[in-house]
């Protein structure tokens, strides 16, 4: 197993999307690279095959197909609404989902068997700290947070102060070295603590 930090392109004109994007990729995937580009002739300027993947706007994917279609399956399409393209082989998300609908689609891309070690799954952690081991309490607190629960709500549920609750989280936070809630509903998903459908 290399220790290469991957890098990732995000090539789309929606500056909003990129960057909500790339928030998401960044905390998913904390050693990974992201660059941004508006335009495919600044990605093309880029050395753009160092990239283990390119997240790309269905409509410069469509101007410049032939590029993609030779560095499958590279290229993952954004598409903005529900009206996805059907691009046969080729994975597309839909960008325009709250922020626990997109991590479920960036998890979802596992199935497409990337072999760059980049989309985490269950063979490659997302965080090299977490094969530390959660007690028993700590993973029911885990679990209470993907679910959006506060603080006060995870005591009152498992019967625990909310001084041992906070105990618990800053515990969780540190031997995973993952903070926002986003980023540990993605370790709870990948190892097997919920459901990816549950969230």
């Amino acid at each position: 197993m290399h220790n290469i930090s991957p890098e990732m392109a995000i090539i789309d004109r929606n500056t909003l999307s990129c960057i909500g994007l790339q928030t998401i990729l960044e905390e998913i995937i904390p050693s990974a690279t992201i660059r941004v580009f508006s335009t495919f002739d600044k990605f093309i300027c880029d050395t753009p095959d160092m990239y283990a993947h390119y997240f790309v706007s269905s409509q410069i994917y469509f101007e410049h197909t032939s590029f993609f279609l030779e560095r499958f399956p590279k290229a993952i399409v954004l598409a903005n609404g529900e009206n996805l393209p059907q691009l046969k082989g080729v994975p597309t998300m839909n960008i325009n989902q709250n922020e626990k609908q997109l991590i479920k689609s960036l998890l979802s891309l596992q199935k497409y068997g990337h072999s760059n070690e980049t989309i985490p799954n269950q063979n490659h952690p997302v965080h090299e700290k977490d094969s530390l081991d959660l007690s028993p309490r700590e993973i029911e607190v885990l679990v209470l947070i993907t679910k959006g629960l506060i603080n006060k709500e995870i005591a009152d549920k498992l019967n625990i102060s909310l001084t041992t609750v906070i105990s618990h989280r800053k515990n969780i936070t540190e031997k995973l070295g993952l903070k926002s809630v986003s980023s540990l509903t993605v370790y709870a998903i990948m190892n097997g603590y919920i459901e990816a459908d549950s969230i």
